[in-house]
């Protein structure tokens, strides 16, 4: 996949972390353990996204891996584990694109903001989004167990822009269809869309995004 210059730059300056590894330098021990740890998220990353959560096993990770069940265990104590460590990710990288925009969540140009960011975010961490996509009840079911007022953090940004009165109708609904025109394509970038690189959808994303949302906004 060719990166834009921003996803390039992404890369050379920050890591998402998996909430399994800490900051401390690594033994050789400890980074095979992490390098495992990883493979594993890898590959059920994979799995879920192929047959979803629910149809896939533990024993199918570990099949696929070479693995046996007990070396998965070692490092999740569950595949419910496994699927919230995939979606921490997620999480780290919703927080970090909202981190950089500064105008009002509100404000309909902040949304166009918002979108510039993560369409990049987007298709480099593709997968993920399309795990988000079509995992969402066993995710949603996981966020009422385990982490509430995190899920309420990042749902409250978007439901405060669409709710609030003060803003027109007609640019609610804009900024609601420019987000959901985004993320609509998440499947058909690795399928239909497969052979345009990723520089050139980033641009033709912004490009819908901006006919949506941009024009001539209307007064509150």
């Amino acid at each position: 996949m060719i990166l834009t210059d921003r996803q390039v730059k992404a890369r050379e300056t920050r890591k998402v972390p998996d909430k399994g590894s800490g900051s401390d330098p690594e033994s050789p021990a400890e980074a095979g353990q992490a390098n495992t740890r990883q493979r594993i998220l890898d590959i059920a990353l994979e799995l879920f996204i192929d047959q979803g959560y629910d149809a896939t096993s533990i024993r199918q990770i570990a099949d696929r891996l070479g693995f046996s069940k007990a070396s998965i265990y070692y490092h999740f104590a569950s595949k419910q584990d496994i699927l919230m460590a995939l979606h921490f990710k997620l999480h780290e990288i919703g927080r970090e694109a909202m981190g950089t925009v500064k105008l009002p969540a509100t404000s309909p140009e902040a949304w166009m903001e918002l979108l510039d960011q993560l369409i990049d975010e987007i298709l480099e961490y593709h997968d993920l989004f399309v795990l988000q996509e079509r995992n969402r009840a066993a995710i949603a079911h996981l966020h009422q167990e385990r982490h509430v007022s995190e899920h309420d953090l990042l749902e409250e940004w978007f439901h405060a822009a669409l709710s609030d009165r003060q803003i027109a109708l007609r640019d609610r609904v804009r900024m609601a269809c420019g987000f959901k025109a985004v993320m609509g394509l998440l499947d058909l970038v690795g399928d239909v869309f497969a052979e345009v690189p990723s520089d050139v959808m980033a641009d033709l994303l912004r490009e819908a995004a901006r006919d949506l949302m941009a024009p001539k906004l209307a007064p509150a």
